[in-house]
């Protein structure tokens, strides 16, 4: 048993050893290149996506939405006072 532990023991400091190293190495090269390239080492500048305006709607048909405001009055969906007040909005 004490041969085990001192192998687990072995093993860990031998891993963090070599991961402190390896950082460290990371760290200089990084400066290293820092050093060389002004813009900074992996930082590569992207220019902003443009985006397309999303298409205009088409104007709907005054007529259709008449159509489509009576059928909604005559299921009940919309009340009287609505249905004028919209109506008249759609006519002007």
């Amino acid at each position: 048993m004490p041969g085990l532990l001192r192998g687990m023991a072995r093993t860990a400091v031998v891993a963090g050893t070599a991961t402190a190293v390896s950082n460290r190495v990371s760290r200089r090269q990084a400066a290293r290149w820092g050093a060389q390239d002004p813009g900074g080492y992996g930082q590569q500048e992207y220019a902003e996506p443009a985006y397309a305006e999303p298409p205009a709607a088409p104007a709907a048909d005054p007529i259709e939405q008449l159509k489509q405001l009576a059928e909604l009055h005559s299921q009940g969906v919309l009340t009287d006072e609505e249905f004028a007040a919209q109506k008249a909005k759609l006519l002007g």
